[in-house]
């Protein structure tokens, strides 16, 4: 007797699977599909959030709704002094305070920005924690400092950190390729021209917070992060507790943008008041220091100089940045001109200035903002200087290849597509030939800016996916949704491969107690998770059908699987429920799927173009943006309404930081001014244009089996170069400064009457 014989009446079908396919490469060489034969249902299609509605009403919990019997509130003070000595720190006076718990200090020695820690309560409520911070005493000895880069690069300056200089000798990125001289003598023409961009604060729509709660020596934390498992590997270090004892919850986050990646001191902080106090402590940050101590994106100072030859063939790239995160390092900004286009001499030099403000955080696209900004508004100027349309000079050095990793020709590349669909659907004929072209007082002007990133998928993040015997099923990742749709797309994949609808599909995210994922941070969540889950689902196929063959009585390669049924192909007559296949079945089964790895052979990045309409008003400097057109090569898109909701949602980020966001620090103090909503300006809806979302749709068949890449930096990118590079064209004379706040506009009308 066979082993199908054997176990065809069985109530286990379990045990054939195994048996049959035990191996995982051959269960996945015959249930495995290539990505770019595919053809999807769902995938791609317009699915409405699953959880919307619970988001919407209220519903969803946030880490700041978490609330448990007996909880305290935590409070931080922070240092009032851009850099001080810290001689000593009181407690007494606060600890006697009826209602506080716990209190500790947490620092010794030197601070070096305005808002650092410097000791900690719990009380039974806010109120109480907060008079408490009022009531410890501590003696500072004031010391110079440096709070602007031109201040700490200044010969003599206060030296921000002990360990450094404020300028190391050496540049952090050092790039070159080919002979930069040479590609100078061979260019016809020559510029050099200076761009800046200011340090830009995250300001989630959540601010920062944790919830601790230890349950003898076992810690669970609520927390907004993009990072459980980093989260909970963080504690276990800091707290010097095995991992295996910690566990992370994120069921919903309002933003991260990076800010939100690892381990955060409060984090700590929370855990640790509630260790000593022995009760659940909850510690959500003020929008005060959200602002100050919780990262931002870096300012830089690029020098870009270029050489191009008659026809548009660019001959040499120089690029100087000194960029500056504060007490942190400053972004890698050359990427972009290292990659985007076709030059065979290059030589980058860049630079961190340190100084003494809080750190810096990766934020959306680190690097790559200012980059972008920097060279599409000097492709535009060269392209303004040899008198050729902007596009066409950014055709002519378009590079099928990854000149920053020696060459190695790229994965798929729909940069091409995406100028091509952009500039029909933004009518760039309609742009002013010459820049400045045109009379009036308010004038318009078009203008665009490519975009290069990353976006690949994590190689080892795990998916199950949990098929119970009533028929219900199960999506289980151990990721966490930042409000972009990760839920939706999981019930997605999973219907899609199981032939059911998205709302048949229970998600389970957001806990470490699931299988390990990565951080949601780099445009990785997608192609990591959804190869995964797709894994998982196609081996749950393979057993279903096993299971359905055995009640139908036919060969598994007979079953199809659609709407909720199995169906013998030969006989679409004979068909079975998706319940009465699994109506034998006594326990769950769990299917593991897992995300592969990629052939070094091929660079792997996503691409882009935005296009951008503004009107000028020459008399008050105010730009309008008017209509924006996007075009991204993200791979497969999983969900194309989600996909254009991240679309938007970027270029809304981007205009904001064009024309609005600037921290700006009190030079005497050393403190943030604007540490607020209502002095830090952020684009509002009346700011925002008519916003049209194009995706290329180009399937990527090495990165992973659904052939998608990230779509969560890229949109942020290139918008406020496009906007630049259309005020541009619009007033005849660049604004090389974000944010293009309305006197530049005017000082740049000034020079160019001068």
């Amino acid at each position: 007797m066979s082993k199908r014989e054997y176990f065809k009446d069985t109530e286990d079908a379990t045990l054939l699977y195994y048996e049959e396919f035990k191996d995982k490469e051959t269960i996945l060489q015959q249930a495995t599909p290539e990505p770019e034969k595919e053809i999807f249902k769902i995938v791609g299609q317009y699915t409405p959030r699953i959880d919307g509605e619970k988001i919407v009403t209220g519903q969803a919990p946030y880490t700041h709704d978490i609330s448990l019997k007996g909880m305290l509130f935590g409070k931080i003070l922070r240092s009032p002094h851009a850099c001080a000595e810290v001689v000593s720190v009181d407690l007494s006076e606060a600890e006697s305070l009826p209602g506080v718990k716990a209190a500790l200090p947490l620092k010794k020695g030197r601070v070096n920005y305005a808002g650092e820690p410097v000791a900690a309560i719990a009380a039974t409520d806010e109120k109480i924690a907060e008079e408490a911070l009022r009531l410890i005493k501590v003696d500072y000895k004031p010391l110079p400092f440096a709070v602007t880069v031109e201040k700490a690069m200044e010969e003599g300056a206060p030296q921000v950190l002990e360990d450094r200089p404020n300028v190391p000798p050496k540049p952090f990125n050092d790039y070159s390729r080919g002979d930069i001289e040479k590609g100078f003598k061979e260019a016809d023409f020559i510029i050099e021209r200076t761009y800046k961009t200011a340090v830009e604060i995250h300001h989630t729509a959540e601010t920062h917070g944790s919830v601790a709660r230890w349950e003898g020596d076992r810690l669970t934390v609520w927390d907004s992060t993009q990072a459980i498992f980093s989260v909970r590997d963080g504690l276990a270090r800091w707290l010097r507790v095995p991992a295996s004892r910690v566990k992370v919850i994120k069921k919903y986050m309002g933003g991260g943008f990076g800010s939100k990646l690892g381990i955060n001191d409060y984090t700590v902080i929370a855990a640790m008041l509630a260790r000593e106090a022995r009760k659940p402590v909850k510690l959500i940050l003020s929008r005060e220091e959200n602002s100050i101590c919780v990262g931002n994106r870096p300012s830089s100072l690029q020098t870009i100089k270029g050489g191009v030859k008659k026809d548009g063939t660019l001959t040499a790239l120089y690029l100087k940045n000194y960029t500056s995160g504060g007490v942190g390092g400053g972004d890698r900004c050359a990427e972009p001109i290292i990659d985007v286009y076709k030059c065979p001499n290059m030589k980058v030099e860049e630079y961190t200035v340190y100084t003494n403000t809080g750190a810096s955080r990766p934020t959306r696209a680190p690097g790559h903002v200012q980059g972008t900004f920097a060279l599409e508004g000097f492709m535009e100027e060269l392209a303004a200087e040899i008198n050729v349309d902007p596009l066409e000079l950014r055709k002519k050095n378009y590079s099928t290849k990854n000149l920053g990793d020696t060459g190695i020709p790229y994965s798929s590349k729909g940069l091409d597509k995406c100028y091509q669909m952009g500039a029909e659907k933004i009518g760039w004929h309609r742009r002013n030939k010459k820049p400045g072209q045109g009379n009036g007082k308010v004038r318009r002007g078009l203008g665009m800016a490519s975009q290069i990133w990353w976006g690949t998928g994590r190689p080892g993040t795990l998916a199950d996916i949990k098929i119970h015997p009533d028929g219900s099923v199960e999506a289980i990742c151990g990721t966490q949704d930042l409000g972009t749709g990760t839920r939706t797309y999981m019930a997605v994949i999973t219907a899609e491969t199981l032939g059911l609808k998205p709302e048949d599909i229970t998600v389970k995210i957001g806990s470490t107690e699931y299988p390990w994922c990565g951080s949601s941070g780099g445009s990785t969540t997608t192609p990591s998770v959804a190869p995964a889950i797709r894994e998982a689902a196609l081996k749950a196929v393979e057993w279903l059908k096993q299971l359905a063959a055995s009640e139908m009585k036919i060969a598994p390669d007979a079953v199809i699987i659609d709407k909720g049924k199995f169906i013998n192909k030969d006989n679409p007559e004979q068909a079975i429920s998706f319940q009465d296949a699994l109506r034998r079945q006594r326990r769950e089964m769990v299917f593991h799927g897992e995300c592969g790895g990629r052939s070094s052979d091929y660079a792997y990045n996503t691409f882009g173009v935005h296009f951008a309409e503004v009107e000028v008003d020459t008399e008050t400097g105010q730009i309008k943006v008017l209509k924006v057109v996007t075009a991204h090569d993200s791979g497969r898109i999983m969900n194309r309404l989600t996909a254009e909701s991240q679309v938007i949602g970027g270029v809304t980020q981007g205009i904001s930081t064009a024309l609005f966001e600037e921290r700006v620090v009190d030079e005497t103090t050393g403190n943030v001014v604007n540490r607020n909503l209502r002095d830090y300006k952020i684009a509002t809806s009346m700011d925002i244009p008519e916003i049209i979302p194009l995706f290329v749709d180009i399937i990527e068949p090495r990165m992973n089996i659904m052939g998608t890449k990230g779509l969560g930096e890229p949109p942020r990118i290139p918008i406020s170069g496009a906007i630049a590079n259309a005020v541009f064209n619009a007033i005849g004379v660049p604004i090389r400064e974000i944010p293009m706040t309305p006197d530049k506009v005017l000082e740049a009308l000034k020079r160019k009457e001068g």
